[in-house]
């Protein structure tokens, strides 16, 4: 029987597996098929594509992903792309593009954060960060290393959350221009985790039309972490807007135990899964 994973994290973004050890786990938690999604960068997949034969090629499907940061309404959308031509001219120029626009927001936080009384972070949170896509994950966890708050979650809830200092979205490309890069490297355009967003239901409604109008096609229906009762709300709007419905985790650590990499609740059977765009 095969069992999806359609949006997991590596060490590539703001995971905490390398790509091999993300695999390993997978199989370990019987998972068929999975997508690694890291936010704005293919890496891991350039690293499984430099192996001599893949990685246990023969014990799992590799789903080539992305999870590329918009903005709607002045708000931070994530979309996922899956299926995706990796080489790619239009992934190229998203991975390039994004990283700069990852680089400006560092600074940008940073500044705001001088602004409330602490040095600079910098120099730091990039040294954290390495060779992956700089985040908020990597500015959280210099602050407490540095003393200035308790722990990841104290920066998030405080700091670096949604609505707080460090939220700086408007610097991201609209939605409309991610879903058309998404299309154009021959992949799935899916809105990620859509529930996770505060918004009315009406402006919940003129999202899914917006990302609809743009060209998307599916939506997650089931994701990691979520309340009974919204897989059967998401379905109702695939069915509406005739989307795909897309499955998972949103897996970063295993030390996250209210996330579990293939863990998300049931399909709908009123659903089409987005697999079978592939």
């Amino acid at each position: 029987m095969n069992r999806y994973d359609l949006h997991t994290h590596t060490k590539c973004s703001d995971g905490s597996l390398s790509v091999t050890q993300l695999i390993d786990l997978a199989i370990d938690r019987g998972v068929t098929h999975l997508a690694i999604t890291d936010h704005d960068t293919v890496n891991a997949h350039i690293q499984l594509a430099q192996m001599n034969g893949g990685y246990k090629e023969d014990q799992i499907n590799i789903i080539k992903g992305i999870e590329i940061s918009s903005q709607w309404n002045n708000m931070g959308i994530h979309i996922v792309g899956l299926n995706i031509d990796i080489d790619s001219v239009a992934i190229k120029n998203v991975v390039a593009h994004q990283t700069q626009l990852r680089l400006q927001r560092v600074k940008t936080i940073a500044k705001k954060l001088t602004h409330r009384g602490f040095p600079d972070i910098t120099e730091g949170a990039m040294r954290l960060a390495g060779d992956s896509q700089i985040g908020r994950p990597h500015i959280a966890q210099y602050m407490v290393e540095q003393g200035m708050v308790s722990s990841v979650a104290q920066a998030f809830t405080k700091y670096l959350g949604t609505g707080k200092v460090g939220d700086v979205s408007s610097i991201w490309p609209d939605l409309e221009q991610v879903v058309k890069w998404i299309n154009e490297a021959g992949g799935v355009a899916v809105l990620a985790h859509p529930s996770r967003y505060k918004m009315t239901r009406t402006k919940g409604r003129r999202l899914m039309a917006d990302f609809c109008d743009a060209g998307g096609q599916a939506i997650e229906v089931c994701a990691g972490n979520q309340v009974p009762g919204v897989a059967e709300a998401m379905a109702t709007i695939c069915n509406e807007f005739n989307f795909h419905a897309s499955v998972g985790s949103d897996f970063h650590n295993p030390d996250y135990k209210w996330v579990r990499l293939g863990q998300y609740p049931k399909l709908p059977k009123t659903c089409i899964p987005v697999w079978e765009l592939f």
